[in-house]
């Protein structure tokens, strides 16, 4: 439908797009949209009726809903905000240009600027950031017949009423009840009755990756959200809480790789800057880790060096070297990664990290003998025993066992470490795990080496 929307927009036949528009889905609609340029997707989102225009911003990248707004009229632009939940308001302002933002905060009812001023006052990745404050909200001596009044003539969003919460008269969080329970349950019942109190709570500055993976695990539609007093501030809802958990993960992921700006570990990773935006941010944030590799590579240089004398003695030694270096090299990049992702998807408890350390460890130990034993007798029968060296297959076995075990416990042990120190482990690890690894493995193999074949260093 995109070229026929195109056509009809150039030509300004708005009845006639209006009528193509209506006859597509929300999927289609977004992809339609963002296929055109930014004025004529501004004059197609205008002639989108109210709940499908709501829709179809929801399911915009957040650049796009960025620049969409900036197309729209001031006046136009708030009234979409306004139909948005108060931490999606805050997230997208949060974004904005200072300019923009501010015009816009202007258009807003003084209940919407209060919610959101109170939303950006929590720190980025809190769950008050995330945290919705509109839910359904009752007093224990409330019914069920009462509850279910509330919830039927309330505005919120179906994905936004899961559960309704239950508060005293100063706001205190007592319990919830979830939605299925209370149409199910007598409507004389009360509703103090009916509150689970042991559903998990998130307090306003905790982690919401992490209070998000708590309500994945308790298959929770909302968690509720308390400040220091215990009081109700609001619910983190399964998608926010999804969308915390893969900005996390995500950006965890790009930081091991070594794109993060090691000044602002803590912020969110944009892709999109990494990928479109200005080529000085790119270098700037890859350079860091990079260099950290450069020295490394040069401290492994000087253990090469060392140990020159024993190279020059037995020339098959220089063979070998790259496979102990790699081997180690891709050992420790599967540990760390293994790590990075169990971390982030809440498989590891730092609080019982010895048992996950301990486990690592013995992998190590059962890949290290396989790979010792088989790179071992594949350097006997290649170079050693031919060239009448057969120490040469256990040096290099050795070397290659040590590699494998120290790779694995480093691959786990760096990162913990970084975390416990308070640094970030993504980006820290992986070069000081290559130059640890290196270091240390060479020097094994060449000592080896020099020891089994009578070579003075």
């Amino acid at each position: 439908m995109n070229a026929q929307l195109n056509d009809r927009l150039n030509d300004r036949d708005l009845a006639g797009a209006k009528n193509a528009l209506k006859t597509a889905g929300t999927d289609d609609l977004v992809a339609d949209l963002l296929a055109l340029d930014a004025t004529e997707r501004a004059l197609a989102f205008r002639l989108l009726d109210k709940p499908t225009a709501t829709m179809v911003f929801d399911h915009l990248e957040p650049g796009d809903q960025r620049d969409l707004l900036a197309a729209l009229s001031r006046s136009e632009a708030a009234e979409i905000l306004t139909d948005l939940p108060a931490d999606d308001q805050a997230e997208l302002l949060d974004e904005l240009p200072a300019p923009l933002a501010k015009q816009l905060v202007a258009q807003l009812d003084a209940v919407d600027r209060d919610r959101i001023a109170t939303i950006l006052r929590y720190p980025e990745g809190s769950v008050g950031r995330h945290a919705n404050p509109k839910v359904v909200e009752v007093h224990p001596e409330h019914t069920v017949a009462d509850a279910l009044e509330l919830v039927r003539f309330t505005q919120l969003r179906s994905e936004e009423i899961t559960s309704v919460f239950v508060v005293d008269r100063d706001h205190r969080y007592l319990g919830l009840v979830r939605l299925a329970d209370l149409i199910r349950a007598d409507a004389a019942a009360t509703m103090g009755q009916l509150a689970d109190v042991t559903a998990p709570v998130a307090a306003t500055m905790d982690d919401a990756a992490q209070a998000g993976r708590i309500l994945q695990r308790h298959d929770l539609g909302a968690m509720p959200v308390v400040d220091a007093d215990r009081r109700l501030v609001g619910a983190l809802v399964f998608d926010d809480a999804m969308d915390a958990i893969t900005e996390d993960t995500t950006d965890t992921m790009l930081q091991k790789a070594g794109v993060a700006d090691p000044r602002h570990l803590k912020d969110t990773i944009r892709s999109e800057k990494l990928t479109g935006g200005p080529i000085g941010y790119t270098l700037k944030v890859r350079l860091a880790f990079l260099l950290v590799t450069l020295a490394g590579g040069l401290a492994v240089g000087g253990v090469i060096d060392a140990f020159e004398d024993t190279l020059e003695s037995v020339l098959a030694l220089a063979i070998f070297v790259p496979l102990v270096m790699d081997m180690g090299g891709n050992v420790g990049t599967q540990s760390t990664t293994i790590f990075a992702r169990g971390l982030a998807l809440g498989h590891i408890d730092l609080s019982r990290f010895g048992r996950h350390l301990f486990r690592e460890v013995r992998v190590g130990l059962a890949m290290a003998a396989v790979m010792g034993v088989a790179g071992g007798t594949i350097a006997y029968f290649w170079q050693g025993a031919p060239n009448g060296v057969p120490e040469l297959g256990i040096a290099v076995g050795v070397a290659l066992a040590f590699s494998v075990t120290f790779a694995s416990f480093l691959g786990f042990f760096l990162p913990w470490l970084l975390v416990k120190l308070g640094a970030d482990h993504a980006p820290g690890a992986d070069p000081f795990i290559t130059t640890i690894k290196d270091f240390t493995g060479l020097a094994v193999y060449f000592l080896m080496a020099s020891w089994l074949l009578g070579v003075s260093l």
